[in-house]
């Protein structure tokens, strides 16, 4: 026999009639109660609200906005439809929030840099999403590397290693994905409150005590304008503070990639090299900035000042790279690409993108560099495309460069399975442009503002 469609059973009709009332409520600009949105979420996870209704709180929500109040309740809601962690064994544990870009790898850095100064760190990541790449699908460039773990072996690494980085699980805020594939055709996905709500949900499930946000803005960023951004930052900072987490965070620039590779393979190798002490500037200063607010939130010292150099100290002499390649063999990788980054896949063939003209770089259209990244094979266009781990760009001039004819502005990396099509090198060229020597060119601060 056929089993009975869910809004016809007994009992459904009371709770269709309290979702439509909560519906209308929002829709006419009223604040909703904690009851009424943990009702809601309820009614979403298991399936006694209908797609349709669904999509008309979701729009309600993004025409009359929510308070700090109701989206910490929509967000606690909806991390509570799933698994929650409890971490409190550990003592804390910090994690850090990224809304993406190009060639932003800090978390990379990040968490083996916490754990050897003594801040646990817990990560769960992503894949590419879009124009930006994935925490998940870099790491999964290590020979070996699983980030598919469960709650067990993320305990072991943080009692072990003093750091753990893995993949997002069906059973983390299963509210999210339904919410969020009808946001997807709604027409609703920039709506602050429902941004917020959806990153928390699951970044606060896995338990962390306190989160640093990373929000990008420029032309690479999902939110470009630093205004928008701001409101998203705001939103995120002051709901997880609500929900009793210590949070904190920054604006930061996404006009230019971050560091100098894009790509999976060649970004891990570049943290490699910021791990041991070397590496670009503006990803040392990304991870810097982070990881301070982290050593202060566990209150190992008490100014900015003394936990960059707590952090520098371990980038100097070795530990934060010794903790990473405690952690790749640990998660089953091949340790041996610390000592030897060629152990990575490799490009089989470069070609250089030159300078048409000499002058000096205006500015990279940050975007295109990304969605050209995934044409390469560094990312997917579809949810089963496979990923060319050896692929990606080198990023050799950045905004206020100087550049002379012929000069390289980035070198390509052609892994086994990249086959650019005829314009694609041309349209690699164009993402750059060239102004007269001596213009004043208008780049973002890397800190564009703090949250």
């Amino acid at each position: 026999m056929a089993e009975p469609d869910r809004r016809f059973a007994e009992g459904d009709g009371r709770k269709m009639s309290l979702f439509v009332r909560t519906i209308v409520k929002k829709r006419d600009g009223a604040e909703l109660s904690e009851g009424e949105i943990a009702d809601f979420v309820s009614g979403v996870t298991d399936g006694a609200i209908t797609d349709e209704q669904a999509a008309a709180f979701l729009m309600a929500v993004c025409c009359r906005g929510m308070t700090t109040a109701e989206s910490a309740a929509l967000t606690f809601a909806m991390m509570k439809s799933g698994e929650t962690w409890d971490l409190s064994r550990h003592g804390f544990v910090a994690d850090k929030h990224s809304t993406g870009g190009v060639g932003d790898k800090a978390t990379l850095v990040l968490a083996p840099l916490l754990a050897a100064v003594g801040v646990k760190a817990g990560m769960m990541s992503g894949r590419g999403l879009g124009h930006t790449g994935g925490t998940l699908d870099k790491l999964e460039a290590i020979p070996g590397f699983k980030t598919g773990l469960p709650k067990a072996d993320f305990d072991r690494l943080l009692d072990t290693i003093g750091c753990a980085l893995i993949g997002q699980t069906d059973s983390i805020a299963p509210a999210d994905r339904r919410l969020y594939a009808l946001r997807d055709v709604t027409g609703t996905v920039e709506s602050i409150p429902l941004i917020t709500a959806s990153i928390l949900s699951k970044k606060l499930a896995t338990g962390a005590h306190a989160v640093v946000f990373d929000v990008k803005t420029g032309n690479g960023a999902f939110m470009a304008d630093p205004k928008d951004a701001e409101r998203l930052g705001r939103a995120l900072v002051d709901t997880t503070r609500a929900t009793g987490r210590k949070a904190s965070g920054y604006l930061t620039a996404m006009d230019r990639p971050v560091g100098e590779a894009v790509g999976n393979a060649n970004e891990v190798e570049e943290s490699i090299r910021m791990l041991g002490g070397e590496g670009p500037a503006d990803l040392r200063e990304n991870t810097l900035l982070l990881g301070a607010d982290l050593v202060l939130a566990a209150g190992l010292e008490t100014s900015a000042k003394e936990a960059r150099r707590r952090l520098n100290a371990a980038l100097s002499d070795g530990r934060a790279l010794e903790v990473f390649a405690k952690l790749i063999a640990a998660q089953g990788g091949d340790a041996g690409v610390c000592d030897d980054p060629k152990r990575l896949p490799q490009p089989v063939s470069r070609r250089d993108v030159k300078a048409p003209a000499a002058g000096v770089v205006a500015r990279i259209a940050t975007r295109e560099v990304g969605l050209l990244a995934i044409e390469l094979g560094c990312g997917r266009a579809k949810k089963d495309d496979v990923i060319d781990p050896a692929s990606g760009f080198r990023v050799k001039k950045k905004p206020g460069d100087a550049v002379e004819k012929g000069e390289p502005l980035l070198v390509v990396e052609l892994g086994p399975t990249a086959k650019p099509n005829p314009t694609f090198y041309d349209r690699l060229a164009g993402c750059f442009t060239i102004a007269p020597v001596g213009t004043v060119v208008e780049a973002l601060p890397f800190v564009v503002g703090t949250l």
